[in-house]
């Protein structure tokens, strides 16, 4: 993987590797119809107007998915500006996140959405729990520990 330097670009990067792989795996989980992003989109307009919006509600929705991606990886990377010590160790540092976002957007951004999820008690599903931490948290903390050991 190429060195990146700037941390914007390492926000881009990492939210792009993150987003991909999300992307990825909800296709292959949930499904490889509209509806696995008209739901993203379902957060914002709710799930009558986004399974009505056809394919620019599954486009939104991809759009949103790679947005809400480089937010994630846009809150790690300025929070290891502030803490360097989890660049020292991205593996288990990239694990814990991708947990943390995993939960965060289980407990905090669905129930805050137009989709009104149950804030409580968090979800017990280990396999998207597990691909979060894989292909969400360590991606994000690889880049952005490489764009410090530059």
């Amino acid at each position: 993987m190429r060195r990146v330097t700037n941390p914007l670009a390492a926000i881009g990067l990492g939210g792009l590797l993150a987003g991909l792989g999300d992307f990825l795996f909800a296709l292959a989980y949930y499904g490889t119809g509209l509806r696995v992003f008209q739901n993203v989109t379902a957060g914002l307009v709710g799930r009558e107007a986004a399974y009505a919006g056809g394919v620019p509600a599954y486009v939104i929705g991809v759009v949103l998915h790679f947005l809400i991606a480089t937010i994630w990886a846009a809150i790690y990377v300025f929070t290891t500006r502030m803490a360097p010590s989890l660049n020292r160790r991205p593996i288990p540092s990239g694990l814990l996140y991708g947990a943390i976002v995993f939960y965060g957007m289980n407990c905090i951004v669905l129930p805050l959405s137009a989709l009104r999820a149950a804030a409580w008690p968090p979800p017990w599903a280990p396999v998207p729990l597990a691909m979060h931490m894989l292909v969400v948290g360590l991606p994000i903390a690889i880049v952005a520990a490489r764009s410090r050991a530059a």
